[in-house]
């Protein structure tokens, strides 16, 4: 049976139900299968030996995500090459090469959950009113141990950058 879990998150106020385990540090990264493309899948496989920052979003298309994804996509030049910035959301990935490609945004690997929603029930930040993507950081070690998780009460509050990239720059 599926986790479901209340009385963690809201949109404005509202509740949502969250689908899947509430992940802790020391954890081991669950694999999940999203879309780079309609056909490519992806897996927490595909970025072995390196650290991983995954940033969660509803939707691109939103202020606090677009943000949210520009702001990793600026800190990646100054974390090196062994660092994955992953951004997924539910967004359909022509969307995401559409809105990337429109904000300039070219350092960060943005992956779509749209298809089976497996990051999203994984990693336990799947919205079941809405088959969206709860808003989330996770910093992933290169031997896939999560060190850092935030995840977000309230939808549209912007995560804590700074603390999500000072996890990261201690496994680099």
């Amino acid at each position: 049976m599926t986790q479901e879990r209340t009385g963690v998150a809201t949109v404005k106020g509202n509740p949502l139900t969250l689908i899947g385990p509430e992940l802790k540090v020391g954890d081991k990264a669950p694999d999940f299968k999203v879309n780079k493309d309609l056909f490519t899948e992806v897996s927490l496989s595909d970025f072995a030996g390196k650290v991983k920052l995954i940033s969660v979003v509803p939707s691109l298309d939103t202020g606090v995500c677009d943000a949210q994804t520009r702001r990793f996509n600026e800190e990646a030049a100054n974390l090196g090459e062994n660092v994955a910035i992953l951004t997924i959301s539910a967004d359909l990935p022509m969307a995401q090469a559409r809105w990337c490609g429109a904000a300039g945004v070219d350092k960060v690997d943005t992956l779509s959950d749209y298809k089976t929603n497996s990051f999203g029930q994984a990693f336990g930040v799947l919205i079941k009113e809405i088959r969206l993507d709860m808003r989330s950081i996770f910093v992933v070690d290169e031997n896939d141990t999560i060190q850092y998780v935030e995840y977000l009460k309230e939808m549209t509050d912007h995560p804590d950058y700074e603390t999500a990239i000072e996890a990261v720059k201690k496994l680099v």
